[in-house]
């Protein structure tokens, strides 16, 4: 099996926004073509997007987000566009690209191509096909948020010589029935759209209704805390600017294909904690109305002495991972430690 590396797409649309910028040596992005064994969709050819910041000989962090996020996690002085994860992946934090060498890389689908299941075992596995090409043997740690977890936790199962230790964010070994049930609605929503010709808009709606399932209802109570108005003979609630400015961002960005294979995805997932065998931190963050602490606390009981639990209580609810930096960064700083090290 051949593999041709070509470079950066150009077709990215980073938005150049001023932002710290980190040193970014040898910073780079790639774009491989492969070939995937899928577990819902056969032999498929994929393309592997990924961007590399960091010292060519410093150990390697893969960095996974949510199904929102991509392979630019923080803006450097090669690629200065706005990264998913400015705060974290920045100088003097734990993931300091003059330390660590940061991978982050685009989940197979995201670019609406592939209208068809998508398990995480088959993000797991496109991961293992760019570290071959790559020539990069073992993580030092995955760090995964959210989707990016449970890619994480597929990872650790079905490639663990490759993986010293794993940390995973708001993100549970199965998805808990109430949040697939929020999920399921919101593709409807769009499968509405659909039919009356208008998918934008049943995108939209569905961002919508998502970011009411990532945040909680003390942060909205305390930003949305005002009397609704009268506009054109309708009533209009403090939160809908918001909300609608939410939706059009990501109808700017995502293809519709992209998000619902996606979000099928996160239903998709089961990985039975006891075959996780590697180290894992499991962060969960108290009002998480999508991954809540009781099903963290089952990953980890099934994790039995590998696993170590931390619980965050947050305003931010699900998105507390992009928004507790600094909290987020101690735990990092502990959890990424190499074996030896002393606080």
């Amino acid at each position: 099996m051949r593999f041709a590396t070509a470079s950066a797409l150009a077709t990215d649309t980073f938005a150049p926004v001023s932002v710290p910028v980190i040193d970014g040596r040898n910073a780079v992005r790639g774009d491989i073509a492969a070939v995937l064994s899928m577990r819902h969709g056969g032999v498929r050819p994929v393309r592997l997007r990924y961007e590399l910041v960091g010292r060519e000989d410093a150990p390697v962090v893969v960095l996974a987000g949510g199904i929102s996020a991509h392979r630019h996690v923080a803006a450097n002085a090669e690629f200065p566009e706005k990264g998913w994860a400015d705060g974290l992946v920045a100088a003097g934090r734990t993931l300091d690209p003059a330390t660590l060498r940061i991978l982050a890389f685009d989940f197979i689908g995201a670019d609406g191509a592939l209208d068809l299941p998508i398990d995480t075992a088959d993000q797991a596995d496109a991961l293992a096909l760019l570290l071959d090409q790559l020539g990069i043997a073992q993580l030092q740690c995955f760090v995964g948020y959210s989707y990016g977890a449970l890619v994480g936790q597929q990872f650790a199962v079905r490639h663990r010589q490759r993986l010293q230790r794993l940390v995973a964010v708001s993100g549970a070994h199965r998805p808990h029935p109430y949040a697939a049930a929020w999920r399921a609605l919101q593709r409807r929503a769009v499968a509405l759209g659909q039919l009356q010709c208008a998918e934008s808009h049943g995108l939209s709606l569905a961002r919508q209704f998502a970011m009411l399932s990532y945040r909680t209802p003390e942060e909205f109570g305390e930003r949305f805390d005002a009397a609704p108005e009268v506009v054109n003979g309708r009533v209009r609630v403090a939160a809908e600017d918001y909300l609608d400015a939410a939706g059009a961002q990501y109808v700017a960005r995502t293809p519709v294909n992209a998000y619902l294979r996606l979000s099928e995805s996160i239903d998709l997932h089961r990985v039975d904690p006891t075959a996780l065998q590697v180290p894992t931190v499991v962060v969960a963050v108290e009002g998480d109305r999508l991954v809540p602490l009781a099903d963290c606390v089952g990953l980890v009981e099934g994790l039995g002495p590998r696993g170590s639990l931390r619980v965050l209580r947050s305003p931010y609810g699900h998105d507390a991972f992009l928004k507790e930096t600094d909290r987020i960064d101690a735990i990092l700083a502990n959890a990424i430690r190499s074996p030896g090290e002393t606080a």
